[in-house]
Order: C-alpha cells, then sequence, then structure tokens
C-alpha cells in the first residue's frame, strides 16, 4: 500500500527525539457483529528532546476525526496524509497526544481481522500487528524501539469476551478496562474479541502462580485439547525459566486459536495467538502435534526474547525469531517428559532444508540483513531469518558451550529487562561466559551470505586403515544477483564413523568433534583406524553447511539408508539426498530409486512425510518431462501398496493414504478414492474423516471426476470455516477452462476474498498435472502482477505473487517472459525479490530436468 513505509533512518531520528511514557487506547467494537468501521480514540504521552521539533505518528484509518496535541486541535486534513500524522511545534519535555479516528476491520490477517463464522454466524476479531499494523487499530509511534505501557479500554457486544496484554477484568455496560501493561513495543500489543469459547488453568511452582486460558471458536471446542496444550506449556516453563534463570515477565499467559491467521503464532504478551488448524478435527500423525509443540514453546520463549527484551531495529529480527526456534527445538529435546526427545533430526528434515533453499536463491542475504525500511521487513520473514539463524545458533552454542551459552543468555535478559538492544549486547554477553571471541564468527558466519560444502578426504592402505583423513571446505559462488562473495567459515562439527552390525544396522562406532576452519582441516584423530562403512561429515547436526558424502560411503548409504539405528543421521542422509537432486547431482529417476528402497525402513514420520513431498516435487518439476509419467505412475503404485501393507490405524497409513491420494491417476486408483468416499470400499484400520475426505474430493475434482454438484455435497457434510476452505480448493482445481477463469478471477479481478479463502483458491487453481490448461495465465500474470503489489496490502499482494507466478511452467519461455518483465516493469525491490525467487526456481528446475534426462539415456 503505497505511503505506509517507514525507513530506518526516519525510525532512529524520531528516537532521538522522542520517549514514549504511555498509551491510552479507547475502542468501541460495539459494532464489530455488523463490521465496517470502528471508533478509535488514542491518548499518547510523551517527551520530546528538543522544543519546537516536529515529528509524526503513525494511523492508517479511512478518517481521522480530531487530532490535539498539547491542548491546540490541529486540522485534520493538513496533518493526516500518507498514513501519517504531522506534529508539529513539539514541546520540549512533556507533550500529550489525543487523536480519534474512524479505523477499519480487515478480512486479510492485518489490524483488526473480523471472521463470521458459518457455523454459528458470529463475528470473531483478533489482531496482528507485526510488522507495522498496530497502527491500523490505533495512532502509534510504529517502531519497536519506542515501548510504552498501554492501557486498553473496550466496548464490545454483550456476551462477548474480550483477551488483551493485561489480566480480563470484570467488564461493566460491556465496557472492559485493563490495566496498564509493563513496557513493551508497539507489535506485541493484543486484542482477541468475540464469543470465544475457553479453559482455563494454572502454572504453579516454587511460590510462583501463572493464570493460564486457552481459547477458541465455540464450533471448535469438541476438538480441542486443551490438557495437551497445558503439558506443553507447562513443560515450557519450566524449562525457560530454569534456562533463563528469568521468571516468566507477564501477569498472565493465554493462547488463543483465531482463524484466518497468516502465519503459524504471533508472540503478542502474554495473549500469543495461533492459527486454529492447530485445533485438529480429524486423525493427523504424532508430526503435526510435534509442530504444533514446538510453534507453542517458540511463543512462549518469544516472551522473554523479543518481548522482555526486544530488538532496536528490525535487522535484528533474525535474532529474535532464530532464538525461539533454536530454543522451543531444544526444549523439546531435553525436557524431561518430552514426547519428541528427537526434535532435532525434525529440525535438520524441514527448518535446515529450508534454509538451504532460501540460502541459494538470488536474494540470498547475510542473516543480520539490511533492513533499509519496512518494505524490507516484510519480505525477510524467511528461511534465513528463521532456519539459517537457528542453525548458527545452534553452531554459536556448540562453538561456545551450551552451559556458557546459557549463563551469557541469563546475565543478558538481566541487563536489558523491558529494554531495546542490538546483536553486540548478546554477543557481548557470550563472550564473558564463553571466553571466546566471537567477533570474527560474527563477521563469517552473520554478515555473510551463501552456504559451505564439507566433503570428507579419506586415503587408507591396503588393509583398509586410515592413512589420511581431511575436511575440505568450499564457498560455492553466490547466486547470479545476489550481493556480496563466498566465504570460508569456522565450523563446530562431529564426524561419526558408522558400521555395519550383525543385524544389518548402521551404528555409530566412534565420534570425533573438532572446530573446522579454512580449505582444509586435517583430522589427525582418526588416522590408524579402521575405514568403516560410512563417514558422516556433521554428525548430530552441529553446523549449518551442505554435506557430500565420499565416494564408498554413498554407495553404503544408497543401499542401506533406511537401515542407521538412529533417526538423526538417516535425517541427515534423506536431506542429503534431496540437495544433491535440487543441486543436479542425482537425477529425479534415483532420488525416486533411494526413497523407495529406504522409505519402508524409515520409523519418523516426519521425515515420511517430508519424503513425500520431496518425491513428489521431484517428479513434478525436476523430472525429465518426457519420463515424468512414468514416474509418477512408479510413484502412486508405490504409495498404495506401502497404504495397504501399514499398519491399521497407524499414523504411517494416514501418511500413505494422503500420499496416494496425491498422485492417484489410473481409473481403478480413482475408483478405489470414490469408493473410500462412499463407504463402499475399504483399507483395514484407515478412518476416512473429515479432512482425509476432503484430500480424496480434491484430487476427484483436479482429475474431473467430481463436478460442483460434488463439491458443494460434500461441504454440505462439513458447513465450516474449514469446509468451505476445502470446497473453494476443490472447485479451483477442477480441470476446465470456465473453473480456472473463475478461480483468477475470483482473485486477480476481485479484493473481496479473505486471506485464507484466496489462499485456497491459488492452491487449487495450480495443479502441476494441468500445465496446457494454465499455460494462458503466464502472460496474464505478468500484465496484473505489478498492480496487484501496489494495490492490495502487502499480506494479500504477496499471496497472489508467489501463489500465480506460472511456477510449472519449467521452459526456457518462463525465464524469457520474468526476464522481459523485470527489466521494464520497474517494480520496487520487495517485489521484484518475490518475482526473482520464483524465476530461481524455474532455472533450478530446467537444470535438474537435464541431469534426469541425461540419466535415462
Amino acid at each position: 500500500m503505497p505511503g505506509t513505509n517507514l525507513t530506518r533512518e526516519e525510525a532512529q531520528q524520531r528516537a532521538k527525539l522522542l520517549t514514549v511514557d504511555s498509551y491510552e487506547i479507547d475502542l468501541d467494537l460495539s459494532g464489530a457483529q455488523e463490521g465496517g468501521t470502528y471508533r478509535s480514540v488514542t491518548t499518547v504521552r510523551f517527551d520530546v528532546a528538543e522544543d519546537g521539533a516536529e515529528s509524526f505518528i503513525d494511523l492508517v484509518a479511512p478518517t481521522v476525526h480530531e487530532v490535539i496535541l498539547n491542548g491546540d486541535a490541529l486540522d485534520p486534513d493538513e496533518v493526516f496524509k500518507d498514513s501519517r500524522i504531522a506534529l508539529p511545534g513539539l514541546l520540549k519535555g512533556r507533550n500529550v497526544l489525543r487523536v480519534s479516528a474512524d479505523c477499519a476491520y480487515t478480512n486479510t490477517g492485518e489490524g483488526l481481522h473480523r471472521f463470521v463464522d458459518p457455523v454459528d454466524g458470529q463475528a470473531y476479531l483478533y489482531t496482528q500487528f507485526e510488522v507495522p499494523d498496530a497502527r491500523r487499530v490505533f495512532a502509534s509511534f510504529e517502531q519497536p524501539d519506542l515501548k510504552a505501557t498501554f492501557q486498553f479500554t473496550v466496548r464490545a457486544p454483550e456476551g462477548w469476551t474480550v483477551v488483551s496484554n493485561s489480566p480480563t477484568p470484570e467488564p461493566e455496560n460491556n465496557v472492559w478496562v485493563f490495566e496498564p501493561t509493563p513496557r513493551i513495543s508497539t507489535y506485541i500489543t493484543a486484542l482477541i474479541v468475540g464469543p470465544y469459547h475457553s479453559v482455563h488453568s494454572v502454572y504453579e511452582k516454587d511460590g510462583q502462580s501463572v493464570p493460564l486460558g486457552i481459547y477458541c471458536r465455540p464450533s471448535l471446542a469438541e476438538y480441542l485439547d486443551a490438557d495437551a496444550i497445558f503439558e506443553v506449556t507447562r513443560q515450557g516453563f519450566d524449562w525457560f525459566q530454569e534456562k533463563f534463570d528469568y521468571a516468566y515477565p507477564f501477569k498472565k499467559y493465554d493462547q488463543l486459536f483465531v482463524p484466518e491467521f497468516n502465519a503459524g503464532a504471533m508472540e503478542n504478551a502474554g495473549a500469543v495467538t495461533i492459527r486454529d488448524q492447530y485445533v485438529f478435527r480429524s486423525k493427523v500423525t504424532d508430526a503435526a502435534y510435534e509442530v504444533r509443540a514446538e510453534t507453542i514453546l517458540h511463543e512462549l520463549a518469544h516472551m522473554w526474547f523479543g518481548d522482555l527484551v526486544t530488538m532496536e531495529w528490525w535487522n535484528d529480527l533474525w535474532l529474535n525469531e532464530s532464538f525461539a526456534t533454536y530454543t522451543s527445538i531444544a526444549c523439546q529435546a531435553a525436557a524431561p517428559g518430552s514426547r519428541w526427545p528427537h526434535s532435532w533430526t525434525t529440525f535438520a528434515n524441514s527448518m535446515k532444508t529450508w534454509a538451504y533453499r532460501q540460502d541459494q536463491l538470488p536474494s540470498t542475504h547475510p542473516i543480520m540483513a539490511d533492513i533499509r525500511d519496512l518494505d524490507d521487513v516484510l519480505v525477510n520473514f524467511d528461511g534465513i531469518t528463521y532456519a539459517k539463524g537457528a542453525s548458527v545458533l545452534k553452531q554459536l552454542v556448540a562453538y561456545v558451550g551450551e552451559d556458557e551459552f546459557f549463563r551469557g543468555v541469563q546475565a543478558y535478559f538481566k541487563r536489558h529487562a523491558y529494554g531495546n538492544t542490538r546483536l553486540s549486547d548478546l554477543l557481548g554477553a557470550l563472550e564473558e561466559t564463553s571466553g571466546r571471541d566471537l567477533k570474527t564468527w560474527s563477521r563469517k558466519w552473520l554478515e555473510t551470505a551463501g552456504i559451505n560444502v564439507l566433503r570428507p578426504e579419506i586415503e587408507t592402505d591396503d588393509r583398509g586403515v586410515i592413512t589420511s583423513f581431511a575436511v575440505r571446505q568450499e564457498a560455492p559462488a553466490l547466486p547470479a544477483g545476489a550481493k556480496g562473495e563466498p566465504v570460508l567459515r569456522p565450523h563446530r562439527v562431529a564426524i561419526g564413523l558408522y558400521g555395519l552390525d550383525g543385524a544389518g544396522r548402521l551404528v555409530r562406532g566412534e565420534r570425533v568433534e573438532l572446530d573446522v576452519d579454512g580449505e582444509l582441516t586435517a583430522v589427525p584423530q582418526l588416522v590408524g583406524k579402521p575405514r568403516p562403512a560410512v563417514v558422516l561429515l556433521n554428525d548430530d547436526d552441529l553446523s549449518y553447511a551442505k554435506v557430500r558424502l565420499d565416494e564408498q560411503s554413498l554407495a553404503t548409504v544408497t543401499e542401506h539408508l533406511g537401515d542407521f539405528a538412529e533417526s538423526l543421521p538417516r535425517a541427515l542422509c534423506w536431506a542429503s539426498a534431496w540437495d544433491m537432486t535440487r543441486d543436479a547431482e542425482m537425477p529425479a529417476r534415483d532420488y525416486l530409486s533411494l526413497v523407495l528402497s529406504g522409505i519402508g525402513k524409515e520409523s519418523d514420520i516426519g521425515v515420511v512425510q517430508s519424503l513425500h513431498r520431496q518425491v513428489k516435487l521431484a517428479i513434478d518439476l525436476y523430472a525429465d518431462p518426457a519420463a515424468r509419467e512414468a514416474l509418477l505412475a512408479r510413484w502412486t503404485d508405490a504409495t498404495l501398496a506401502h497404504l495397504r501393507s501399514a499398519e491399521p490405524g497407524s499414523d504411517h497409513q494416514l501418511a500413505w493414504a494422503r500420499a496416494f491420494a496425491a498422485t492417484a491417476r489410473t481409473p481403478e486408483q480413482l475408483d478405489l478414492l470414490e469408493g473410500l468416499l462412499s463407504g463402499e470400499q475399504t483399507v483395514e484400520g484407515l478412518t476416512v474423516d473429515t479432512e482425509l475426505r476432503w484430500a480424496f474430493v480434491q484430487r476427484l475434482a483436479a482429475v474431473g471426476r467430481f463436478d460442483e454438484a460434488d463439491i458443494a455435497a460434500e461441504y454440505e457434510r462439513d458447513k465450516t470455516a474449514a469446509g468451505e476452505r476445502h470446497a473453494a480448493t476443490a472447485r479451483a482445481a477442477r480441470p476446465t477452462e470456465e473453473a480456472k477463469a473463475e478461480a483468477w478471477a475470483s482473485v486477480v479481478e476481485s479484493d473481496k476474498l479473505p486471506n485464507a479463502v484466496q489462499e485456497a483458491v491459488i492452491n487449487g487453481f495450480v495443479q502441476t498435472d494441468q500445465r496446457e490448461l494454465l499455460a494462458p495465465y503466464a502472460d496474464r500474470y505478468f500484465e496484473v502482477v505489478k498492480d496487484i503489489w501496489d494495490t492490495r496490502s502487502h499480506e494479500i499482494a504477496q499471496q497472489i505473487v508467489v501463489g500465480l507466478y506460472p511456477s510449472v511452467q519449467v521452459t526456457r519461455e518462463t525465464l524469457d517472459k520474468t526476464d522481459a518483465w523485470l527489466s521494464s516493469a520497474d517494480p520496487s525491490p520487495a517485489l521484484r525479490r518475490l518475482v526473482s525467487e520464483s524465476r530461481a526456481g524455474i532455472e533450478r528446475a530446467l537444470r535438474a530436468q537435464s541431469a534426469d534426462a541425461a540419466a535415462g539415456k
């Protein structure tokens, strides 16, 4: 949206001038059931360093009624422009500003989002303010280093609940007056309003008592497993408070499962909002519970790192997110009673795969990115900010020592509570506790882009005894268009030596941990030892690097990947194979063969589901088009065989059912889907519940077996918000020109769809086996994409820009069209980045297809 940007320099100037004390925010949401706009009245008290200075406060609102600065009325028509209210003639010392405006409910997941549940017809509201959207609800100095206290007064409809950062008061005449918060940043303030269902408990330990609440819509209440959520939350309280040596810093802790949420969750202080898809309506695998638990712990960690102590500016966004990601997974792995002690396996298989992908795009950037303005922030919630950053933190913990790391964190919290910091503040504390000089480490890891490759160099004598062992580090050239130069980095790594035992399992016989630095690092500790069947660099996944196996190890792993006794080395080898496939070092057909040879022995359900996704992607995008149908047939036959042979009622059976549904193609396979839906056919132990039914329906719609009447009938069975989204996906997936035109028009030519429904339509529209049908939309995409970016909100525009890019048209022509648009359209840096990232996917797919075609000759 034009006029809503804020530069780093503007924020720095404002922070030098202003010290904000308090906000009093009065919102009249009594008309929320009907929607439209609502009255927002904000009183801000702030100190100014210079007499007569000028500044501004941020506000995105349809109408401003009144601006009173230090008792003087300013003309809104004169001072309110470009989502800013100019503040001239400020007084040195205390100033008081009162702004009265009409603000708008949204359906985009930004600001104050309004959703009407089709089950009960009631409206449900929640705020989402990160990065710059508190200004959509109240006038605010919208930057993280201008902390203040916030007191909310809210008028709501009869019978509704209002939740905010402070404990919920008893309302009087439907007016809720909250206590002021501690000093926090604008982006973590929150309001959740509506006839929500709630369950309450308390966390108690050593005299500490923290009220806990869980909220969801009444239509989801029967599925809310509150006890399990409270259990994970209490484990997090125990573990974080011990590791951080700092008591939970807020007066209560509510977790609110809200509809149509754009992200996984948001760390609002004491009032965390979480996407309500985490209230599972149907059977899911344990991997889904693990991901939910990680999300819960991630947001709880933010109460300290991000909320108690907050970054000064968004260039340290990565540290907020990386710290929460690292500590949440460390908690899952180490907390007493955790169901997921192998959480680092999931991290290696999912988060790091995301990071490796992001770090090889032309938009790759240092972990500590150069954030010039808010537009830069909005596209930097990426795999580098979350996953690479967390990987590097894990490496830092190995580098300085876990005890030393957490002692430094403890000092950091005590020193900077309720304040703002820079990266140097944390690194300084870690240097104090570890004795390590982190300046070189920081420069090479945090201020440079790209990924290193580690390879073993092994020499043996004729008896198979190691005579020389070294680790070679490479710094591949950065992708075309990326800024910076490749660099070799210091790595703390473990080397695992694995052999086959009498039961045919690959077990670790020895482990060496050392610092790897420079181009070649000798490992004399391994000289004189028998050469094992597999040498695994970066064992235990301590560092962040692409790892390659030597020829002998690769041969053993190809034959025995499923035979590793532990899940983490298996995950590391799976990840390496996938990375080789993406890099065109392993043909897609060979990757399929590798997966088929080992997946039946893979016990970790999260790894199994990742392999399902990766195999389908490899066949759809990386395989020789001439071989694609044969490979799909081979894969689909395998999914059906595993579905039939899996333990009845198991997670693996459910995962294979979904994998089968994603590619079912022959008349017999599609007949089976229809039979499972109608109940005429069964698979022992498989419950075809609501969510699995929709997976079958969407596939049958995509191949033309189900029409509008069939989809409408299924929606009548599940007339819920989730059912509406699933039906929208199914309709858009139909293989007809009319269905595609209707879907395109609803997203591109209209702005009426809510964020979640728009995402569902896009997901249905793009079907990899409908390339010819979708081909005409490539030109139409480039005709509209710039206007979409310029006229829609960020979340809505990004969905369209990324989701509708012609990614299934893997041709030189697509690259040429993209290049022509990039050179002529003059897109903003953020839009250029998103389109360039999508273009890089086409380029990578073409290289992989060429490699696969060569393998087939």
